[in-house]
């Protein structure tokens, strides 16, 4: 299968098979994706942050493990990755995140909004909306428990490869935040197989 763009500061969504794999890729470095997934036949079963970082018992998810559901389901299994830095913990970014962290810029509506439209014709509706898996999001935890958002270290062509569990319609983006991209928008690249 050839490769799929999403523009910058957009999204898609579509269906993923049981078995088949997802490349998500980016392009040209230094560019988040924000990754949702949900059960195909019960968009009520979603990925679960919480769930999935009790599971695998740390907040550095990469090849070998799996993003549960909130329904304590497998739904995708990270088969590779050549980045190794992504986050799991902050939610989508929205026109609310632009007031709050980008007073001075344009609001736009981000993540959020770009998932929700895109999702919207799967019956997904925005308060379904959980905390996305940051496809190469870099935010570091220090000892005291403070988050950094600093940007990715992700290159050109690094890309993570997930493998479905079950029939899922999966949401992903070109992020739109700028201090999740070190201040510049990318697309991002996906292939299905």
């Amino acid at each position: 299968m050839s490769d799929v763009e999403i523009p910058e500061r957009s999204g898609t969504a579509f269906r993923l098979a049981k078995g088949q794999s997802l490349t998500v890729i980016d392009p040209r470095g230094m560019q988040v994706a924000d990754l949702l997934a949900f059960n195909a036949d019960d968009v009520d079963e979603v990925v679960s942050s919480g769930r999935t970082l009790d599971y695998a018992e740390t907040i550095r998810l990469t090849t070998g493990h799996t993003l549960y559901s909130n329904r304590s389901r497998p739904m995708l299994e990270i088969v590779a990755d050549t980045v190794g830095t992504h986050d799991f913990l902050l939610t989508p970014c929205s026109y609310d995140t632009f007031h709050h962290f980008y007073p001075d810029l344009p609001a736009h509506r981000g993540c959020f909004g770009n998932l929700a439209a895109a999702l919207a014709p799967y019956g997904v509706t925005p308060d379904r909306i959980p905390v996305a898996f940051n496809c190469f999001m870099n935010v570091p935890v220090d000892a005291a428990g403070r988050l950094s958002v600093l940007p990715p270290l992700s290159k050109a062509g690094d890309h993570i490869v997930f493998r479905a569990v079950m029939d899922l319609v999966i949401g992903l983006t070109a992020c739109s935040a700028p201090a999740s991209n070190g201040g510049s928008f990318k697309p991002i690249h996906y292939r299905v197989g």
